[in-house]
């Protein structure tokens, strides 16, 4: 760890530092390493530990000029730890689905506040959706229905917001365990503000929806906002239970969603709804690609589910048996869209469609094997989720063209 710091500062600065507090005592050096600790993550109390033993075993024999040198390498350790995002953690937060910098202001922690990754996932399975529709009926496409469409979208976006963010006001001790990067959990952003978004994106988004939509597509996007809130907030609080949580997400992301959006599009565009082979069937495919990402998104929170005794399949079957159930849900699914393209030539795009998915699958296999073979750590873990996500962005990307 001290190795690894003095090369983040580089060896000139290590030595300057260490001949800075040469004659500085054994009791100095320490205070300065503690002084040093407090503003680290894990490198910091490693290289802590590390320095504070070697000074104590070699007490009675070094001089003070040793141990002061000790104590400058792991002050540098430390100032190193401190100046790069997330010290030894750091390979860890880039593998994670969130925004785990540290917010500078209050709209960087806005921003992390709404999961980024899931608000990619709506923009995504919005415009896939839209897209698919107009692209068979290029004729009824006019600049006029572009507004409409953002409003939609914006729509979607503030329920989105309103569903991950009443989670985390929550969740704030959970995540002070599981994911402290969170702006509620890190102090980033205060809870009577994080309560202020939710209003405001629930207010907002309802308020477009009843204006611009009618009275079916409203009362489904309520009826996201109430599943998003009983998930959450107690008495029920349905996340506590497995079973329960992994039904609501699967419901919003997978048929409300792919269901209201492809609706509310072909009522834009004056046509009856009818289900369509790719609608029907990405809504089916993304139903149960949302149990998969309900079940593995608490791969890495079994700590704090645990200590606040959230029942989760994670806290049940363990990371392993959880890698393994979420692996094989996703690749049946992957079998499942193959087949489906080769019982009917005329519902899909055949060699795209069996030819993306037997390399999805592949994708997933490898991936799995990775998480396999680094031992299913925490690190790996984040990984093996970053690439669930992964999968579920290309689905979206694929739809146009199926």
């Amino acid at each position: 760890a001290i190795r690894k710091g003095v090369a983040a500062r580089g060896g000139v600065a290590a030595a300057s530092r260490a001949r800075g507090v040469a004659d500085a005592s054994s009791n100095d050096a320490g205070a300065v390493a503690v002084s040093g600790f407090a503003s680290t993550r894990t490198i910091a109390t490693c290289a802590l530990s590390i320095a504070l033993r070697g000074e104590s075993a070699s007490a009675a024999s070094s001089s003070s000029r040793r141990a002061a040198a000790r104590g400058g390498a792991l002050v540098v350790a430390s100032s190193a730890a401190a100046a790069a995002p997330g010290g030894a953690d750091e390979s860890d937060d880039e593998s994670s689905v969130d925004a785990t910098g540290q917010a500078k202001n209050v709209f960087e922690a806005v921003w992390k506040f709404v999961r980024p990754h899931t608000i990619r996932g709506t923009i995504l399975g919005t415009t896939a959706i839209v897209t698919r529709v107009l692209l068979h009926h290029p004729e009824l496409f006019t600049l006029a229905l572009v507004p409409k469409a953002l409003l939609g979208l914006l729509a979607l976006l503030c329920g989105n917001g309103y569903i991950v963010g009443i989670n985390q006001i929550y969740d704030v001790d959970i995540d002070k365990v599981n994911k402290p990067f969170l702006p509620v959990a890190a102090g980033e952003l205060s809870v009577p503000l994080a309560w202020a978004a939710c209003g405001i994106f629930a207010a907002a988004g309802a308020a477009i929806v009843t204006s611009q939509f009618g009275p079916l597509i409203s009362k489904l996007y309520l009826f996201g906002l109430f599943l998003g809130t009983i998930y959450s907030v107690p008495p029920l609080r349905l996340k506590r239970s497995a079973l329960a949580a992994f039904c609501i997400i699967a419901t919003v992301r997978g048929f409300l969603l792919n269901f209201g959006v492809h609706h509310a599009t072909t009522a834009a565009i004056g046509l009856a709804f009818s289900w369509s082979p790719p609608i029907l069937f990405i809504t089916s495919f993304v139903t149960v690609f949302a149990v998969v990402i309900s079940i593995t998104k608490d791969l890495a929170d079994i700590e704090g589910d645990k200590k606040f005794n959230i029942d989760t399949f994670a806290t049940k079957l363990g990371v392993k048996g959880v890698s393994y159930l979420g692996s094989g849900l996703l690749l049946a699914n992957y079998v499942f869209a193959c087949g489906a393209a080769a019982v009917n030539a005329s519902w899909f795009n055949q060699p795209l469609m069996i030819g993306a998915h037997a390399c999805f699958a592949a994708f997933l296999i490898l991936k799995t094997k990775a998480l396999e073979s680094e031992g299913f750590t925490k690190g790996a873990v984040q990984r093996y989720y970053q690439n669930i996500w992964y999968l579920f962005y290309s689905e979206y990307f694929l739809l146009p063209f199926i």
